[in-house]
């Protein structure tokens, strides 16, 4: 079991009504609500307390209860402990409704009505999905501050229909990192910068940082990201803990402010690979409004993904491989040293790891080239028409185009980094966001070749070759799955350009104390293949180091910015 002996006093979780909750699963939870001990409304309070952040809405500490004529009453009592997230800035606004939607859901358990795992469990979401109730969608801008969202986004949506909490919005990259070629990597103007909780000083990683710190410091179980390219699986790796990136179109993107429809997923962080899965489980789904949820190569398992869970003893007569080139070696040496330990437990279990390659490996890491090849082309001609129209659809606000929002930026240079030297987040300005609307969103040549190149050279070229594996004697064999040890993104790089998806679990620390995480790599559509082994691997790790290395905080008081 983990304990909380090295982590400084101040962000130590207390015990609720006697249970220590510290790395609490989502099958615990749900045992403790089923017997009674524990309540949604408890948990939800818990959570709060913990947070407690500048958007917070003292109603959340109120539930409304229809048979006292609508009278407000103080949830139970919770033992008072120290926000956090002041410190932490990984939540940028909490709901203000999410006491009263627990205890709804706690009636709904009276009666013997559960609607699935995630039942009374709160979850944070991204400030990029849209939440049509008392929240701001933002994308951790102050432009879109005040604007109306026409519905929930897709995934919002499901997530209700779950029975779960949307607790609040998780702060981010500021326009999930497109605006400029660097930044400070978890800035955003309406919270300031996300702090990676193993150490505070250091970059928290991806755009969707916020959702990954929330579940890393145990604010909540649970969060949802998205990711262009490494931004659920970056900084799921840099705060130790699980994510899971789908294929292109598994998960919806609609009522989601996006960057891509070539490359944009929706996924989840979870401590552990049954939580994300989970929450995995209750994304998935085709929707009307999202035509790569509706393309004929779309492919769901019939069963849960959760159902594809397993032990370590599904590694037996597995075959791994591990990509070399630009890839394993790579690797720091501290970093290779805690892989290596795991590999060689994975190999005991059963299993066999080969040397393989991506062919693509020069060409696409890091990803340059010229612009008939460059990823940026595509990304930048789709955010023009993509942003355009989730923009055009929003109400009360003034930022309807994309335009709309470098004009803002200019108007607000102190605040929003319009240029070179304005603001320390944003060394470069709002140089990128600048170069999308010089494109006029124009599709030609240019654009069409970049995205048939990106997709062939990281698809046929790259993560499907790795896979068909040959060996010296020439004998052609079919891998399992792909394993990295990926801080610097090598393989994020190639499933992102590819579509394809990713799980990755936390297996160490490196010399400097920081999280040192395992990918695990698949073709499209394979999610089953990757909860398997993911989950399989996890179990390995849980036996030869206890599981994942927990956060102890360490620069506690640094605000510092940029973060390196």
């Amino acid at each position: 079991m983990p304990t909380q002996e090295k982590i400084p006093a101040l962000f130590r979780l207390p015990a609720l009504h006697a249970f220590d909750l510290y790395e609490t699963t989502i099958e615990q939870l749900q045992g403790l609500f089923a017997s009674g001990q524990l309540t949604a409304v408890d948990y939800v309070h818990f959570c709060l307390e913990r947070i407690r952040t500048v958007g917070f809405s003292f109603s959340a500490f109120f539930v409304v209860c229809p048979e006292k004529q609508g009278k407000r009453l103080r949830t139970p009592h919770t033992p008072h402990h120290k926000a956090i997230d002041p410190y932490l800035e990984s939540v940028i606004e909490v709901n203000p409704d999410a006491s009263q939607i627990a205890h709804a859901l706690d009636e709904e358990r009276r009666q013997g009505m559960v609607r699935s795992s995630l039942h009374g469990i709160p979850v944070l979401v991204k400030d990029n999905m849209a939440t049509k109730d008392k929240m701001q969608t933002t994308a951790g801008s102050w432009a879109l501050l005040g604007s109306t969202v026409p519905r929930d986004a897709h995934i919002v949506a499901r997530l209700r229909q779950a029975g779960a909490i949307i607790l609040g919005h998780a702060n981010m990259s500021e326009w999930a990192s497109l605006r400029s070629k660097e930044d400070s990597v978890g800035y955003s103007p309406r919270r300031g910068q996300v702090r990676n909780p193993y150490d505070l000083s250091r970059s928290p990683a991806g755009s969707s940082s916020g959702s990954a710190v929330a579940v890393s410091a145990n604010m909540v179980p649970l969060s949802l990201g998205t990711e262009t390219d490494t931004s659920i699986i970056g900084p799921a790796a840099t705060n130790g803990i699980v994510g899971i990136k789908p294929t292109v179109g598994l998960t919806s993107r609609s009522g989601v402010i996006p960057i891509s429809e070539h490359m944009d997923s929706v996924g989840c962080f979870g401590r552990t690979v049954a939580d994300a899965t989970h929450a995995l489980d209750a994304i998935v789904g085709r929707d009307d409004r999202d035509p790569f949820t509706r393309l004929p190569p779309r492919r769901q398992d019939d069963h849960r993904y959760a159902s594809f869970l397993s032990s370590k003893a599904v590694l037996k007569g597995a075959k791994f491989g591990l990509p070399w080139t630009r890839c394993w070696d790579w690797v720091p040496e501290d970093q290779k040293k805690v892989a290596s330990g795991v590999l060689d437990a994975i190999v005991a279990a059963g299993a066999e790891i080969v040397r393989t390659e991506f062919p693509c490996a020069e060409d696409r890491i890091p990803e340059h080239g010229a612009p008939a090849e460059s990823e940026f082309t595509v990304v930048k001609v789709d955010a023009y028409h993509n942003m355009n129209a989730y923009l055009s659809e929003l109400s009360d606000t003034t930022i309807h185009r994309i335009e709309d929002i470098v004009a803002y930026n200019d108007a607000n240079r102190g605040t929003e980094g319009a240029y070179p030297g304005d603001h320390p987040a944003f060394p470069t300005g709002q140089d990128n966001l600048r170069e999308i609307v010089a494109t006029g969103g124009a599709k030609d040549e240019t654009y069409h070749h970049a995205l048939r190149y990106m997709q062939t050279t990281c698809r046929d070229g790259g993560i499907d070759a790795a896979l068909r594996h040959v060996r010296d004697d020439g004998q052609c064999i079919e891998l399992d799955a792909l394993l990295l040890c990926d801080r610097k993104g090598a393989g994020q790089q190639i499933a992102a350009q590819a579509g394809y998806p990713i799980i990755c679990i936390p297996i160490g620390l490196d010399a400097c104390g920081l999280p040192v995480s395992l990918s695990v790599q698949q073709s499209a559509w394979r999610e089953a293949a990757l909860v398997r082994w993911a989950s399989a691997i996890e179990d390995v790790v849980r036996e030869l180091r206890g599981g994942r290395p927990t956060p102890e905080y360490h620069r506690y008081s640094s605000k510092n910015i940029p973060v390196r």
